[in-house]
């Protein structure tokens, strides 16, 4: 019987287009910005040069601007939608218009501090095009505090409750007739909606229609939410980019600058009604007043506290596999739902990650149980039920595949320090 690991490994050389990874076949035929920086953390295990390729195979695209795009159409596939057609971003290869959590500095911290020398090339060569990223991040997204979206997509977590208040105030009416190739390869149960879908075109079509002029987009776009995951992933990549920079004997003191003040705006998506961090219209001011997993994306940043300890372990206990990406006690909940209740073994990494840096040993050793007991039950799906294990979306998903070599798959490690929780 072949191994876990060679299973894993197996997925990501099929979905290895030469210098980029598919997140799967059919449903995902393109490079996705934060799937690609899981990928090389996932290819670091086994192929140290492949890993530096994914990320600069990613970066190669960046915009003038410092935005490195969430889809790169590196190769024409007519059944995809929205493809470049719709975007019109006018850059080549092919992008769309908006951006992705901003992971990649992290993932690059990881995969140098796993050969040191065999990447202290490449991470000089990418540490410039990271940095320009997060000064894009910076001046572009920060300009309320916290990190703003101008497209649930750009979440990376889709369709989750947290922007409901947010899209609410999108008119899809215009959107058009369009197929979606999503619900032709998973249960349409488990998807967004035609009106949600309606309304993220509708977004698309403001972008094409200022040029996808930044300011523009954050001024007076349809749509712009303060989203505690990207924050936190920001954060922790301010972090990360920093201790990069000192090690190639740079200036981080901007990078500093832009950690110290996004984590001086944090109070902002406080929400004491909660007892959480929770997304909020930019627009409106108001809270979403949803518990979803990006709340508890605090930890990778440092930022948790007991209050959220709680909120976490109600949440966790209610289901049986990982950290659901919605209140379970919501009536919003479904646990099939795309990001309105599954689990995701990347989500739960990042967490994972969080925990162990903040003495939770405990609970990280049991985020990976569970994690890893999903994987073992039912292969490398991209989410699953967190009550019942059921697979959902793609199967072979390379960002399942990577989790499980990098992290899922671990043993686990006895505790070193005394943790709390």
């Amino acid at each position: 019987m072949t191994s876990l690991d060679d299973q894993a490994k197996a997925i990501l050389r099929g979905n290895d287009k030469g210098g980029y990874t598919l997140p799967t076949h059919g449903l995902y035929p393109y490079q996705w910005n934060w799937d690609s920086a899981f990928a090389a953390w996932g290819f670091s295990t086994f192929d140290n040069a492949r890993a530096w390729d994914e990320l600069d195979t990613l970066m190669a695209s960046q915009w003038d601007d410092g935005m490195v795009p969430h889809i790169i159409f590196h190769q024409p596939d007519p059944g995809y939608f929205p493809g470049p057609d719709v975007w019109q971003t006018g850059q080549s290869p092919a992008t769309s218009g908006i951006t992705q959590p901003p992971v990649a500095a992290s993932m690059a911290r990881r995969i140098w501090d796993s050969d040191r020398d065999a990447g202290q090339t490449r991470i000089a060569a990418l540490y410039p095009k990271l940095l320009k990223w997060h000064r894009w991040w910076h001046e572009a997204r920060c300009t309320h505090g916290p990190a703003a979206i101008t497209h649930p997509w750009e979440s990376g977590r889709d369709n989750c409750p947290d922007w409901d208040i947010g899209m609410v105030n999108v008119d899809g009416s215009g959107a058009g007739e369009y197929t979606r190739r999503d619900t032709g390869h998973v249960n349409p149960e488990m998807r967004p909606t035609k009106e949600d879908y309606d309304r993220y075109i509708a977004i698309v079509k403001y972008g094409v229609s200022v040029g996808w002029n930044p300011e523009k987009i954050v001024a007076e776009g349809p749509f712009l939410m303060a989203d505690p995951g990207i924050t936190f992933i920001l954060l922790r990549a301010h972090d990360d980019l920093a201790a990069i920079g000192r090690e190639l004997g740079e200036d981080v003191s901007e990078i500093e600058g832009w950690a110290n003040a996004l984590r001086a705006s944090l109070p902002l998506i406080w929400n004491d009604a909660l007892g959480a961090y929770d997304a909020r219209d930019l627009r409106t001011g108001a809270f979403a007043n949803v518990l979803g997993s990006g709340a508890f994306l605090a930890y990778l940043a440092g930022a948790g506290n007991p209050q959220l300890d709680k909120q976490l372990m109600r949440a966790w206990d209610k289901v049986t596999y990982g950290i659901p990406s919605a209140d379970p006690e919501a009536p919003i909940f479904n646990p099939r739902k795309y990001w309105r209740g599954p689990t995701w073994p990347v989500v739960n990494a990042l967490i994972a990650i969080g925990l162990e840096d903040s003495g939770h040993h405990d609970l990280m050793e049991r985020l990976r149980a569970e994690t890893a007991a999903l994987i073992r039950k039912h292969g490398f799906y991209e989410y699953f039920d967190p009550i019942d294990a059921t697979p959902c979306g793609g199967a072979d998903f390379t960002w399942t595949a990577a989790i499980w070599l990098t992290w899922a798959g671990q043993d686990p490690q006895p505790v070193t320090e005394k943790g709390a929780a």
